[in-house]
């Protein structure tokens, strides 16, 4: 760009269930995170142009899961492009992103990770692929999870794909410096 900002597209977040009152901090990191992974992936968007994002539990996002994917069972984050990657640039609506607390805390844990900073990369992975990015190919798989990784970091968050990931005495350590 030259010399004024890349327009982004507005965050709509839809608290459906009160489970997600016990990590407020994710009404804030959600458009950061939005606004990351549209930074990385480098697209332009229509003026007003706006994504959903669905503050879930796990029985909703089961429900999804099975009346669109045909998985019954529930998962972390789904997203729903409305538009294909090539409409993106003309559209309004980019799509919506739905995430599930219960499989957020329970991960977090399983994987030694702050849950609001788990959260914050699903909403960048939902993101990413209403953008047009998945990971049905290990090629795919690399170049999203590239993209993941450098939105995160850009927010502070370490690469969530680390093995053995940091705790969240080590995020909080470099988050504040010391």
């Amino acid at each position: 760009m030259t010399g004024r900002e890349r327009q982004l597209p507005a965050l709509d977040v839809v608290p459906e269930s009160p489970l997600w009152e016990a990590m407020p901090g994710i009404v804030d990191a959600a458009p950061r995170a939005v606004a990351a992974a549209c930074a990385v992936a480098e697209r332009a968007f229509a003026p007003g142009a706006e994504v959903s994002l669905l503050l879930a539990d796990d029985a909703t996002l089961r429900t999804l899961n099975r009346d669109w994917r045909g998985k019954d069972k529930p998962t972390n984050v789904l997203s729903f492009p409305a538009v294909p990657p090539e409409a993106i640039a003309a559209s309004p609506v980019i799509g919506d992103i739905a995430i599930a607390y219960e499989t957020v805390l329970r991960e977090a844990a399983e994987e030694g990770k702050a849950p609001l900073d788990h959260a914050t990369h699903l909403v960048v992975h939902g993101m990413l692929h209403l953008l047009g990015y998945d990971h049905e190919t290990d090629a795919d798989a690399v170049q999203m999870e590239a993209l993941e990784v450098k939105a995160l970091a850009s927010l502070g968050i370490g690469d969530p794909y680390r093995d053995p990931p940091e705790t969240d005495i080590e995020a909080a350590d470099r988050r504040t410096g010391t």
